[in-house]
């Protein structure tokens, strides 16, 4: 088998928006066989929900990439973050949505067989990898046994990352949000 035969490792990338997946999804592409899931209940309201998802939607069919929609957790985002409603933005409810995004991300990976699990979080100036990456370890470490899954922590921020983002999202003619997605990052 020649090198260009070879299968790549299939992985899922869990995407928090159009516009951030962009770069990430291009730079992954190379090396990996990229699932690309949507999983975002921290995003409010409804209308702000179903734009970025149709924008997710447009790159998906632009680039052709895979891609695989949940729709749920709306109620147990709210549970988890009940009490930090006040926390300012980049606080310990921040974190507890990364986790929360990330253990569903690293579930649904094993379920797809995927042996790499990725977010796009990591590209945008607002979210700090050091914050994002240890959970992705606990999630893929939460889903670990003979079938667990790898989580691929990395600073999508680097190498530019976060310029070809913007460059892509206005080629393609993406909507960007202007707040992280949930009601209390609107302030």
């Amino acid at each position: 088998m020649t090198e260009r035969e070879e299968k790549k490792p299939r992985l899922l990338l869990h995407c928090c928006c159009a516009p951030d997946a962009t770069a990430v999804y291009e730079r992954l592409a190379r090396d990996y066989e990229v699932v690309c899931y949507w999983y975002n209940p921290n995003i409010q309201p409804a209308e702000e929900f179903h734009k970025r998802l149709a924008a997710m939607r447009q790159l998906a069919e632009i680039v052709g990439m895979e891609l695989v929609i949940d729709e749920s957790g709306e109620d147990e985002w709210a549970e988890a973050v009940r009490g930090l409603e006040d926390e300012p933005e980049g606080g310990r409810r921040c974190d507890v949505c990364f986790a929360i995004r990330l253990q569903k991300a690293a579930q649904k990976a094993k379920e797809l067989g995927c042996e790499y699990f990725a977010s796009t979080l990591t590209v945008s100036p607002h979210k700090p990898a050091v914050k994002i990456n240890p959970c992705g370890e606990a999630a893929a470490d939460a889903t670990a046994d003979a079938t667990g899954v790898e989580f691929l922590g990395d600073d999508f921020r680097k190498q530019d990352g976060f310029k070809r983002s913007v460059e892509l999202s206005k080629k393609y003619g993406l909507y960007r949000q202007n707040y992280c997605g949930c009601v209390y990052s609107i302030r």
